[in-house]
């Protein structure tokens, strides 16, 4: 354990020690602040005109028109940053060479790839952080539901621990820095794009067999009721077989450096 965590501050500190890492911080915050106010004008706005559109809804719940659209918008950004992020952890030790050092320390396989993916996803998490002004806000003039709110954070932490994990694998499998972010997006982008190819098909035969399976495959789609503040064990046990199935065969591939 000892190794990981190691390794994890190791990553972590790389981060801040060069501009990818606040570019990314401030850009972060840049690009979810302007969807906030976007969602928070939307709000504010229809719950103005709402007592005058007599067939608008009843009332504008902040949780429904708010928060979970926030959340939901803002995982786009994800999608694009985290293979950024994940890029270098092994393209750039391997182009240095320093991958062979660590390979033949007295470090396990197992050691090396949990350690980087710990460092890369805390350091997301991090991220996370400089997001608690917007809940509140909504707390302070408002009244949001706590356990939506908190589900919303928890579904961008299983969507964030899925893209590092791919992030980590393609990086593994090449020294080129934008061959492996370009590669890491596109996996992702498939796994994003499962959700709106199953509302394409039908719901009978061979193309509702089909159906089921994107449906049971899209990360949108985990995703959806954990941002209505609904957690199924199902949902939390895809995550752990997604980022488990990586990591695995990210640790494939490192370990097969060592007997090169």
């Amino acid at each position: 354990m000892g190794n990981i965590l190691a390794i994890a501050k190791r990553e972590l500190r790389n981060y801040f020690a060069t501009p990818v890492g606040w570019l990314s911080l401030c850009g972060y915050i840049l690009l979810t602040g302007f969807f906030f106010s976007i969602f928070l004008g939307f709000y504010s706005e229809q719950a103005a005109t709402m007592g005058y559109d007599p067939y608008g809804p009843a009332e504008m719940n902040v949780d429904e028109y708010l928060v979970s659209p926030f959340f939901g918008n803002a995982n786009i950004i994800l999608l694009f940053l985290c293979p950024a992020l994940t890029m270098r952890l092994f393209s750039e030790d391997r182009k240095a060479k320093s991958l062979e050092l660590l390979l033949t320390s007295p470090i396990s396989t197992t050691e090396i790839v949990l350690g980087k993916y710990l460092g890369a996803l805390g350091f997301v998490l991090l991220l996370f952080l400089g997001t608690l002004h917007y809940p509140a806000l909504l707390f302070w003039m408002g009244d949001p539901d706590p356990g939506i709110m908190a589900s919303c954070y928890l579904s961008w932490t299983m969507m964030t621990a899925c893209f590092m994990a791919v992030g980590l694998m393609a990086s593994s499998f090449t020294e080129n820095q934008m061959v492996a972010m370009i590669l890491a997006f596109g996996i992702l982008l498939m796994f994003w794009l499962l959700g709106w190819a199953e509302g394409s098909l039908g719901s009978t035969g061979f193309q509702g067999n089909l159906k089921d399976v994107l449906s049971f495959a899209s990360l949108v789609n985990r995703t959806e009721d954990m941002q209505k503040g609904l957690i199924h064990t199902k949902d939390l046990v895809y995550f752990g077989s997604f980022v488990a199935f990586f990591l695995f065969v990210t640790h494939q591939r490192v370990e097969a450096y060592r007997w090169r």
